[in-house]
């Protein structure tokens, strides 16, 4: 069960990681006033939050591999673990790309036209004027996406990675104890949770200390 909590741990850090680099891209292209990074964009966001988590998992581990063997008539496998975390990546991302654009909106227009009239080019306003008050105010929704997606990767399960749940499951098969063991689990989650909402909520003071010594 512990192993399943570090597979659990890994597999929704690179996710988050890669997460935020393909919603930052989802974001800017959402914001962007050209059509061929916005219209993209929007398809990318639609899709991955109006369908759910699970069924994208067999879409990606089993819907695509079949797609290809059916083209090319050769198989195709894919790494169960390296499929949870590309998956949990893509799904992350674009919940990440509406927090993120929805920070940068939140931050007062004022502030990039002033740093306009300073010299500023568009792409040094954002980066030195707006993101640095954007990424306050993101900061706790994305802890809320981790805690989410750390809670939804349980569903990778279906495709056999021994994260915590399956390997809770796996446990059941051959003891038959199923109670103690899925209250074990359900206590782990728990613990994996209001840990890292500890460490949200100092990360959120010690930047509401910086918010006020400026």
């Amino acid at each position: 069960m512990l192993r399943g909590a570090v597979i659990t741990v890994e597999v929704t850090t690179f996710a988050i990681f890669f997460g935020l680099i393909l919603g930052t891209i989802a974001a800017f292209g959402k914001l962007s006033k050209r059509s061929v990074f916005r219209i993209p964009s929007i398809m990318y966001i639609d899709f991955i939050r109006g369908t759910p988590l699970f069924v994208q998992i067999l879409l990606f581990y089993y819907g695509i591999p079949g797609l290809i063997f059916g083209i090319t008539g050769d198989p195709f496998r894919v790494d169960p673990i390296l499929a949870g975390i590309a998956v949990c990546s893509i799904n992350s991302g674009a919940y990440n790309a509406e927090i993120i654009r929805a920070g940068i909106k939140s931050v007062d227009r004022g502030q990039m036209e002033a740093a306009r009239s300073l010299g500023m080019t568009e792409g040094q306003a954002m980066k030195e004027v707006v993101m640095p008050q954007a990424v306050r105010l993101i900061i706790p929704p994305l802890g809320n996406e981790f805690i989410a997606l750390l809670k939804d990767s349980s569903l990778l399960a279906i495709i056999s990675v021994h994260e915590l749940a399956k390997n809770g499951m796996l446990y059941v098969s051959k003891t038959f104890a199923a109670f103690p063991t899925y209250i074990s689990v359900a206590f782990v989650y728990l613990a994996l949770t209001m840990g890292i909402s500890r460490i949200l909520g100092y990360i959120e003071r010690r930047l509401g200390v910086s918010d006020r010594s400026e």
